[in-house]
């Protein structure tokens, strides 16, 4: 088929890749504008202009895809089809009816589930036993289109939010390739309104650790949050990345006999050569991989080489 891409992250890359492999003829690539990056401030391209131009094909790269002048320069191509990849930007209703089987869109969710920005760190985030990847028809609203195809992803616990993007931006290219090859025998299903929850943006501000939060949660924020923002907090004033935790559970705090009354929540409540626990509103969390400020990362066994941490010294400060 005859399509345009549209798409922005590296999640777009590996739709845009898989198509470009099953042999389907991309005419025009997409993307959003060059953005300012690192201390430099230069501008770079996105990774789907990159892919772009190692590819030597069109890229259009409007502020606004609803302009005037970015409809009637997307009028010139006579396509079959428009796909759209974490774009950024909501598509007008002028555009979605362009192609002859109009656009459609590769979301990291199950929808109607976590419509929005970063569904798949909120999956983590949120304990979620199960996610997946939705092919939808795109609709004017944001993410509220008829579905055309699921594929679901049982999660166990151990993903995080660099694993997860990778393995559904992978799922979520071969179900886009296989969509468009049997796009005029799927039967859309609308989604089920009552069910729909939205998601918002991954900030940095949202890896801070709150250590009256439970173990669980913390944990969760541990292995959603990495590889960024990531999870943190601060020791002796400077700032402490938390890149991978496990909660203790209650047998090993028993074996333990630790008194945990004499600790409150953010203390150091145990600590060995191998080991190092942290008090908790619920639970107790272990510290298993860190990196403070100015320092590279490293397992905590090589970190307390090098630094004396005692029971009842706090974390947070």
């Amino acid at each position: 088929m005859k399509i345009i891409f549209m798409g922005t992250p590296d999640f777009a890359v590996f739709t845009l890749d898989e198509l470009n492999k099953a042999g389907h003829d991309i005419e025009l690539i997409i993307t959003q504008p060059d953005k300012p990056r690192g201390r430099s401030g230069k501008l770079l391209p996105s990774p789907v202009k990159s892919w772009a131009i190692e590819h030597d094909i069109e890229v259009y790269q409007p502020k606004k895809i609803k302009d005037r002048g970015s409809i009637d320069y997307l009028k010139k191509y006579d396509v079959d089809i428009m796909v759209v990849a974490a774009f950024g930007q909501i598509l007008p209703k002028e555009i979605l009816e362009m192609p002859t089987y109009g656009c459609i869109n590769v979301h990291a969710s199950l929808l109607p589930k976590y419509r929005g920005a970063a569904p798949i760190q909120w999956a983590i985030l949120n304990g979620e036993d199960k996610t997946g990847v939705t092919i939808m028809q795109m609709g004017v609203g944001l993410d509220d289109g008829d579905i055309l195809l699921t594929r679901e992803v049982e999660l166990d616990g151990t993903e995080t939010g660099g694993s997860l993007f990778d393995n559904l931006a992978t799922i979520g290219a071969r179900a886009c390739v296989e969509t468009i090859d049997r796009i005029e025998d799927i039967t859309p299903i609308p989604q089920d309104e009552n069910e729909a929850t939205h998601v918002g943006m991954i900030n940095k501000s949202l890896g801070l650790i709150n250590w009256n939060d439970s173990a669980s949660k913390i944990e969760r924020y541990v292995r959603g949050l990495n590889p960024w923002p990531s999870a943190y907090t601060s020791y002796k004033g400077k700032n402490l990345k938390i890149w991978k935790s496990r909660v203790v559970s209650e047998r090993e705090i028993t074996n333990l006999d630790i008194d945990l009354s004499q600790f409150t929540t953010g203390l150091v409540c145990f600590v060995n050569k191998k080991s190092l626990y942290v008090k908790t509103g619920d639970g107790i969390l272990s510290l298993e991989e860190i990196q403070l400020e100015g320092k590279k990362r490293m397992d905590i066994s090589s970190f307390l080489l090098g630094n004396k941490i005692l029971p009842g010294e706090e974390l947070g400060l």
